[in-house]
């Protein structure tokens, strides 16, 4: 289709760097590797340990969403990126669409079989690899069990259950809520991707764009509803701020995805025993539908000089035992390799969440998670956008269905500005 067909040719008529593998004269090949959550660290030196012929070499850097993603962008125009970054699927495609990327097919396809099929198409456009993937985000509720317990209310099994839950929380105790508002793109899109909707799309050789369809329309009208009422906060989720209510007691649960589990044993850790996880609640009594909130896939940036080398770190990451197990236990992440799925550390109890197995949940909810979602060519505007909207809706400036609207239009535009082709 012209619409994925366009991503790929901006992608070549981008960027400058030479797609081959160059000669390490027999000496051992450096590899520089950027990337944002916590414990990648571990997993390279896992590599350094076993690989004498390839050195991996590790940065930590900000999150995309908070200056990680330009910062990569930047370093392959400035011509001093490195050969691997971590990139969530949302915003892949951007990097394609402005030729941040190498095509590492020739090097990748061998090893497509080892992963969930979404995943290795959220990594490609067509029949080109750009990135392996890592995990994805299956999403859940967390909660406060004992909070739960003293309010005598149980974890709710439909959105109307929430609605309730929240009401009696803060009709009981004024200062407590029961959770927090959507505060980005990404949080809307999963609660949007659970309640079956989606924002991008190809047909009649263009992009079809629908952030304003009915369902995203009922999930922004819900949220409204309950910020009208004052039922919920709009306080940041999973910062220090956040923290410290949830501490007091303030907040007592998120709507997220299976890696918010060791951000919040990490930073909350004198809760241990206290929090526990439910399936995310329904539109309907009786579904199952799960969204999900992130996955990432490691990527070859433009201009990398081994990126033979650096596809088989990444492979390797993303399906070795020991690597995965630790990006499990320090990343919390759901792996996107079939057989990391299957490994020990996904079926344990957890001492933290009251010697309940989570992943367990996180299990179901990745069966339950429509595979057939896409993200556009320019989610880092689409997030710019969304994210403003939504902290003027949380403070009163602006609702959240007058943000769908407006971010509707301003991708359109975005996209039409690359020249790229949009219909509806």
């Amino acid at each position: 289709m012209l619409a994925v067909a366009s991503l790929v040719t901006l992608s070549a008529c981008s960027g400058s760097g030479d797609s081959g593998g160059s000669s390490s004269g027999g000496k051992p090949v450096t590899v520089e590797f950027w990337g944002a959550a916590v414990g990648l660290d571990k997993s390279v030196a896992l590599w350094n340990k076993s690989h004498p012929d390839i050195k991996v070499k590790y940065s930590q850097i900000p999150a995309g969403s908070i200056g990680g993603y330009a910062k990569m962008q930047n370093a392959v125009k400035a011509g001093n990126a490195p050969c691997l970054g971590q990139v969530g699927y949302d915003t892949l495609s951007n990097f394609i669409a402005t030729g941040a990327l190498e095509d590492i097919s020739q090097y990748a396809d061998a090893g497509k079989d080892k992963f969930v099929p979404w995943t290795w198409q959220m990594s490609s456009v067509g029949d080109r690899v750009f990135g392996i993937p890592v995990d994805t985000g299956p999403m859940a509720m967390y909660y406060r069990s004992d909070l739960f317990k003293k309010y005598k209310i149980s974890p709710p099994k439909t959105w109307d259950d929430f609605a309730a839950a929240a009401q009696k929380v803060h009709s009981a105790n004024p200062s407590a809520y029961l959770t927090t508002t959507p505060q980005d793109a990404y949080d809307l899109g999963a609660l949007t991707w659970q309640a079956g909707g989606k924002w991008f799309g190809t047909a009649n050789d263009r992009w079809q764009v629908t952030i304003d369809n009915p369902q995203t329309s009922k999930v922004a009208q819900y949220w409204q509803g309950l910020l009208d009422k004052k039922l919920v906060t709009s306080d940041p989720m999973l910062d220090t701020a956040w923290f410290k209510k949830v501490q007091d007691g303030q907040l007592l649960s998120l709507v997220s995805a299976v890696w918010a589990a060791p951000l919040i044993s990490k930073n909350l850790p004198e809760l241990s025993g206290k929090w526990a996880v439910a399936p995310m609640p329904q539109w309907s009594a009786g579904q199952k539908a799960a969204g999900n909130r992130g996955g990432s896939a490691t990527v070859v940036l433009k201009g990398c000089e081994h990126p033979k080398e650096a596809t088989e770190f990444a492979t390797w990451m993303s399906t070795d035992s020991n690597s995965v197990t630790n990006l499990i236990k320090n990343t919390g992440i759901y792996p996107a390799a079939t057989s990391g799925q299957q490994l020990p550390a996904v079926d344990q109890p957890s001492k933290y969440f009251g010697g309940q197995n989570i992943y367990d949940v996180f299990k179901t909810a990745a069966a339950n998670t429509s595979t057939g979602w896409v993200w556009g060519p320019t989610m880092s505007q689409v997030q710019s956008d969304m994210k403003d909207g939504l902290k003027k809706a949380g403070a009163g400036q602006g609702t959240i269905p007058k943000t769908v609207t407006s971010v509707q239009d301003s991708t359109v535009a975005a996209m039409k500005s690359q020249g790229l082709s949009v219909g509806k």
